[in-house]
């Protein structure tokens, strides 16, 4: 249960980083006649369930893969670390203010809840295969976990809404820290399932 408890924080903090600068840059704009603080919160979880049941439907639906090779979806979150380690050592500050001013316009909760499904296609490809992967218990432990989270993410955003230079560095390390635990994830993924001894023994 630790465990699954540990990969569903590590998950969620990989999938979810962006959104504390996201989040920073909505409670800021609600100080300015902007999206009210519940419509942020409410908003924020309703995008986010949505992308969990998106998830969790899509896991389900992936039959055709054989349960003692499911493993092999771990290279899903593998390799998106890996492309975006390489994209992030280029990758131009420019997109930042691109972020922060499609924010400033989220008008209301279903605004709030659309910035975080637009967000969120990153979540969609790393949480189906590990759902897939999970049992219906681990399944329902990481959804707590995420929920849990999301509330610890809204305070954050909202206590450091005020502070530059904390929001400033976290789009400083965002660029190396998200892939490098994706790539985690992935590697967690094929040994946890045992696919890749299994693929040895079937070479061999």
């Amino acid at each position: 249960m630790i465990s699954t408890i540990v990969v569903a924080a590590g998950m969620f903090a990989a999938t979810n980083i962006d959104d504390i600068v996201v989040l920073t840059v909505l409670f800021l704009a609600s100080t300015r006649g902007g999206p009210r603080p519940w419509q942020i919160v409410l908003g924020q979880y309703l995008g986010f369930s949505t992308l969990v049941a998106i998830s969790v439907v899509a896991a389900l639906g992936l039959t055709v893969v054989p349960d003692q090779w499911v493993g092999f979806l771990g290279v899903i979150p593998l390799a998106i670390g890996v492309i975006g380690l390489f994209r992030g050592l280029r990758k131009s500050k420019d997109d930042d203010d691109d972020e922060a001013e499609s924010a400033l316009k989220a008008v209301g909760l279903l605004g709030v809840a659309g910035i975080t499904i637009e967000n969120g296609a990153d979540n969609i490809s790393l949480y189906t295969p590990v759902f897939r992967t999970f049992s219906p218990t681990d399944t329902a432990i990481t959804i707590v976990v995420f929920l849990v989270l999301v509330a610890a993410w809204c305070a954050l955003g909202r206590a450091i809404g005020t502070n530059r230079r904390v929001t400033e560095a976290l789009e400083r390390i965002e660029h190396w820290l998200v892939p490098v635990v994706f790539i985690g994830l992935g590697l967690f993924i094929l040994v946890e399932s045992g696919v890749v001894p299994r693929l040895i023994d079937v070479l061999g």
